[in-house]
């Protein structure tokens, strides 16, 4: 163990330790580690190599291709929790997950409600994968295609919780990102064009339409983003808000159907 930390540390993981560990856990055996530690040392980020995101509570598949969801982005999945407890109360609900990757928001927000009725959405195929993969265990059904394009008609005024974790870095500050993002996830999955807020756009414009009266669309932004992100809600005809967190610095914007 110490001389796979040494190599880890030399890599440049700052928690080399707790990377060792999780390295050798997957393993079943000393060859099988080695590739792992190869691939790691390599540059390819720790989730891919275990095949797994720990993500508010729950272990997370993640495949090639796929976005890896951030820890940050659990302040959305409590925020969206916390909106459909107000609207719905103890009813389960309906949540759809647009740009849903590996389906973790759905997945853990379906999680924090038991019986919820969950359908998620993207337009890489092997995400769609992913997700399915994610959402059977609770029920849920994957769609490929853009944004709700693909979504049963009959969920037209009926979504309690609408997330939609969009690419929002503009386009010219992708070049500056962490390479193990900027080499291993599909650029359209961060790049939110000039000024990150494309697909936001898009999503709070189609949002009235699927959101029932008192539902409520979540997405995160950067914070030098909120004013620009918050009139983007209120000129589709949604009551907008921010909720920033701290400790995680995150933040999220999320517009309710009056």
């Amino acid at each position: 163990m110490p001389d796979l930390v040494a190599r880890l540390r030399a890599a440049g993981c700052v928690f080399a330790e707790e990377e060792a560990a999780l390295l050798v856990e997957a393993a079943p055996d000393a060859a099988a580690l080695e590739e792992l530690v190869r691939r790691r040392v390599g540059g390819e980020p720790l989730e891919l190599v275990l095949g797994w995101v720990a993500f508010d509570g729950l272990r997370v598949a993640v495949d090639p291709e796929v976005f890896v969801p951030r820890q940050r982005t659990t302040w959305l999945v409590e925020v969206a929790d916390a909106a459909l407890t107000a609207a719905a109360g103890d009813r389960p609900g309906v949540v759809v997950d647009l740009c849903c990757g590996s389906g973790a928001l759905g997945l853990a927000l379906a999680h924090r409600r038991p019986g919820a009725t969950l359908h998620a959405t993207d337009d890489h195929p092997a995400a769609v994968a992913c997700a399915a993969r994610n959402l059977a265990q609770v029920g849920g059904t994957v769609h490929l295609g853009d944004l709700a394009s693909p979504l049963p008609m009959d969920l037209r005024g009926r979504v309690d919780a609408l997330l939609a974790n969009v690419p929002y870095v503009p386009s010219a500050a992708v070049a500056a990102m962490p390479p193990e993002s900027r080499d291993h996830e599909p650029r359209s999955t961060v790049d939110g064009g000039a000024d990150g807020l494309d697909v936001l756009r898009r999503v709070a414009a189609l949002a009235p339409e699927w959101l029932r009266p008192g539902g409520s669309m979540h997405s995160e932004v950067a914070l030098a983003q909120v004013d620009a992100a918050l009139a983007v809600l209120t000129d589709s005809g949604l009551l907008a808000r921010v909720d920033h967190d701290e400790e995680r610095d995150a933040t999220v914007v999320s517009g309710t159907r009056r």
